[in-house]
């Protein structure tokens, strides 16, 4: 049997983007609420009865959100342009150690309705 566990967190962040469509308000600075969602999929560990110890993953989600939580996205080191997609990467980058590793990262913005999944 295969299982999918989550783990979500959000945080709040500003940034600027250089876009071509509604190009004067993104780059200026402003800022979100960011909601990510991390998967872990597998079989369940026949002693613990688990796909991965959510404690584990619940520790490595918050040091992430220290890191990107009020801060200007533009500023963090390994990031590169603060889009959705590159917060993906830099997440599931972030994770990457974990066994097992991240199999999917959401990352999306409910005021907007904007998102970003990254499929590993």
């Amino acid at each position: 049997m295969q299982f999918t566990v989550h783990q979500r967190f959000f945080f709040d962040a500003a940034h600027t983007l250089q876009r071509e469509v509604e190009a004067a308000g993104s780059r200026r600075i402003h800022g979100h609420t960011y909601h990510a969602e991390i998967s872990v999929a597998g079989p369940r560990d026949p002693e613990t009865g688990m796909v991965i110890d959510l404690g584990h993953l619940r520790t490595r989600c918050a040091a992430l959100r220290e890191q990107l939580d009020h801060h200007l996205l533009d500023e963090v080191p390994g990031l590169g342009p603060a889009t959705l997609e590159n917060l993906c990467v830099f997440i599931a980058t972030a994770l990457a150690d974990l066994r097992p590793a991240p199999s999917r990262v959401r990352v999306w913005r409910e005021g907007v309705g904007d998102g970003c999944v990254l499929d590993l």
